[in-house]
């Protein structure tokens, strides 16, 4: 600010005057709060990515162990859609399954850690840290949900994709023969 600029040029050997600003403060709030959430989005998408090659894997292994099946399918009239289908079907299941119980956990853990916090800080070893009576109240809203579980099983489809495809390009004759 113009006033602190004014008493560095105008004395600056002095150091027992400190001016304070809330809109400098509100601004530092501010840049701290936008690491943190580039931060948790990283995170996230790191999370994401694991996630839907772990879904990827176990979706082609799915296919080995179920290339029989696939030319049993084929023969009887299966269209390469179909097999598609199925598979993608499969692996949007997976990730629906994992969505809801992500949500679960997610929301058991903010609950349990509105309770479970202002319990270790009333600890012997945790008093003198905060002063007054330390609260937190969870914020759980509808949209964050809807849109976690969105996340969730758009991820087990586009990483679903790719199996599937390799699944319904298998051909009739070689996989009957596949043991």
């Amino acid at each position: 600010s113009r006033a602190s600029r004014i008493m560095e040029i105008a004395h600056p050997d002095l150091r027992d005057v400190q001016i304070i600003v809330p809109y400098e403060l509100l601004q530092n709030a501010q840049r701290t709060m936008l690491v943190w959430n580039i931060m948790l989005v990283s995170i996230a998408a790191i999370s994401l990515l694991v996630g839907g090659i772990g879904i990827m894997n176990i979706m082609l292994a799915s296919i080995v162990e179920r290339t029989r099946e696939i030319g049993i399918r084929r023969a009887m009239g299966a269209t390469r859609r179909h097999i598609v289908a199925q598979f993608l079907v499969e692996t949007g299941s997976i990730s629906t399954f994992g969505g809801i119980l992500g949500i679960g956990f997610g929301i058991g853990i903010s609950l349990g850690l509105g309770s479970f916090i202002p319990w270790v800080l009333s600890l012997p070893a945790f008093r003198g840290m905060v002063e007054g009576e330390f609260k937190i109240q969870p914020l759980i809203t509808v949209w964050s949900i809807v849109i976690s579980f969105f996340v969730a099983a758009g991820v087990g489809l586009v990483f679903g994709i790719y199996p599937a495809i390799v699944a319904s390009r298998k051909d009739p004759i070689e996989a009957l023969r596949h043991d």
